[in-house]
Parts: structure tokens; sequence; C-alpha cells
């Protein structure tokens, strides 16, 4: 019988209901044959972000229950459903987009969300960097297209998608002022390019951005944080700036009255993700051809920060959920 149209017997890290890291368990499942326009992927190495955090506590609603957590992996293509053309089995590829089930040992994945990956990237890599590395593309390029010159607040700059931000800023020749919540992480961000570092812990972020800027502010600012910094970070933007919230680490900004933005200078405020950046195919691999010819050209290295067995996922999730981890984190099946 050809092995591609039977079904294959994985292992998967699901939750049954919304909750904390104990929610999180190792089953045994079984995925389809690929139908028309479908790639069956066993997975070398997945990646773990705070959206998986969001979906685990229910802050984003599951599509349903049980369900296998992870959005972000990268493989090996094991079989082609009818239709499929830019991709061929035993291709390596990576994935960041929806459907989730990305914590198991292998995928079923519409085909126009997966891309081959390029010899010089590895499989932990990719895992590790393409969700986030897209995620800094659709901020820097398509949600405020930064032209170089400009001085920017990007929080939690030396987190998985803070250090890829801190090298494109620097390639683009933009001062990425970063905040951290330790001298440590302050090292870390600096070493990969951001111009100067805030350390949420001991100092008052709009305050240095004031001084940093010579009172000028921000004409941009990237929080991933959410809840704790929101007023912050609209006080350190320039008249008519603009607030780009794209997480929740800290918790979702909820109850927002919107004469605020009146008050503090006509401000304007956007919620993107990366889905509406990269609808199509033809989208989706040409943002991440800039992104990969930046590594080609080594302007942003791709790091693992660290790496968990699947049926560790509940450790990772709850390292990364501390807000202590430097870099990415991946599991590996």
């Amino acid at each position: 019988m050809d092995r591609s149209l039977a079904p294959q017997e994985a292992l998967a890290v699901q939750i049954q209901a919304n909750g904390g890291i104990e929610q999180l368990n190792l089953v045994n499942i079984s995925i389809d044959p690929p139908a028309a326009g479908q790639v069956r992927i066993k997975n070398t190495a997945i990646g773990v972000n705070f959206i998986d955090i969001y979906f685990r506590k229910g802050i984003y609603p599951a599509p349903e229950l049980p369900l296998t957590l992870g959005f972000e992996a990268a493989g090996i293509v094991e079989a082609t459903g009818k239709g499929v053309t830019h991709l061929k089995v035993g291709d390596r590829v990576a994935y960041c987009q929806g459907p989730m089930g990305a914590y198991a040992t292998y995928k079923l994945h519409p085909a126009d969300k997966v891309i081959k990956l390029p010899p010089f990237i590895s499989d932990e890599q990719a895992a590790a960097g393409l969700l986030k590395g897209l995620t800094v593309q659709y901020l820097f390029r398509q949600t405020y297209r930064l032209q170089g010159g400009e001085t920017i607040l990007f929080h939690a700059a030396a987190g998985g998608v803070g250090l890829i931000a801190c090298q494109w800023a620097k390639a683009l020749k933009v001062k990425l002022i970063g905040t951290v919540s330790s001298d440590e992480k302050a090292a870390i961000a600096l070493k990969h390019g951001a111009w100067a570092v805030i350390n949420s812990k001991t100092e008052n972020i709009p305050e240095r951005v004031a001084v940093l800027t010579k009172g000028h502010k921000c004409p941009v600012v990237y929080d991933s944080v959410g809840k704790a910094t929101w007023e912050a970070s609209l006080d350190c933007l320039q008249e008519r700036g603009l607030m780009v919230s794209f997480g929740n680490a800290s918790g979702p900004v909820e109850g927002v009255n919107l004469g605020i933005l009146a008050s503090k200078g006509s401000l304007f405020v956007t919620r993107p993700s990366l889905g509406h950046h990269v609808a199509t195919l033809q989208k989706l691999q040409a943002c991440a051809q800039e992104l990969f010819d930046l590594i080609k050209h080594k302007k942003i290295r791709l790091e693992v920060g660290s790496s968990y067995a699947l049926k560790e996922a509940a450790k990772a999730h709850s390292i990364l959920e501390s807000r202590k981890t430097v870099g990415a984190t991946v599991l590996i099946p």
C-alpha cells in the first residue's frame, strides 16, 4: 500500500480544557493522508511562541477541544495531496500559520502555507525564527514601513522577536531603543544591534525615551507586552505617532478610552497579525525571501535560546511565560 494513502500514527501535545500548564498532555493521534492542496509533514523541530500560551489559557478561544497546540515547525514533506506543485516528497520545509497542530510528530497542513527552506537555515533555526522573523518583516516593512534614520521603541528586545528586530533595525539603519527586564538582557539586546536599552525594572520608560531622543520621542512604538506597558508606550510617541500593539505577554489591553489618544497627541493605534500580511502563498514567499536574504548575508542570525523534548512542552511554556527566556524556544519531537 502507498504509505502516503495510509493514516500516520503520531504523538501530540494537546489540551482538553483551557488553563495552566497542567492541561498539556502527550497523547497518541492519527494523521490522515493529505487531501487536495495539503501536505503531510514529519516535524523535526517545533517553535514555541506566546500565542500558544494565549490559546492554552483561553485568551484566544480555541476552535475546538481537544486542541493540539502550535503554529510553527520545520520538517520534511512526507506526502503531497492532489494539486500541490511547489512542494515534493523529501523537501525540507517550514510553516508558521494555522491551522494549529504543530506540537506533534506529524502534521497535515495546507500547502499554500508551507515554504521550502534554503540550505543555509537549519530545521531548528527555522522553527525558532520563521514566525518571529516574518513578524518583524510585517512590523517593519508593512505595518509601519521604516525608511532608515528613525528612532523607534521596541518592547521585550531580548526575546525571540526582539533579537531579530534589533538586527533588522540595524540593517535598516534605524535606531532601536529596546526595553528589557534585566541588565543581562540589556547586554544581549545591545550585542544584537539595539541602539539603546531601557531596563523597565529600574528605569522610567517614557523619561528615558525623552532623554534618548532629546525630547522628540518616537514615530512608532512596537509593543508585544500589552497591559503592563500600554500607557507608557503611548507616552513615548510623537504627535500623530503609531502605537503597534502585537502581543499580550502581560495580559490583554482592555477598557481603552479612545479619548486618551487625542489627549496624548492624536495618536494612531493598530493591532496587526501575521495572517493578514501573508494572505497568499506569493506574499508569504516574498516576505520569507526578504528574511532569508538578510540571513544569507549575515545581517540576521536565527538563534535557538533553549530546546526541550516534545514531552517537556509544559516546562517550555512555564519558562517562556515567566519571561525569563532569551531568544527562541523549540521542541524536538
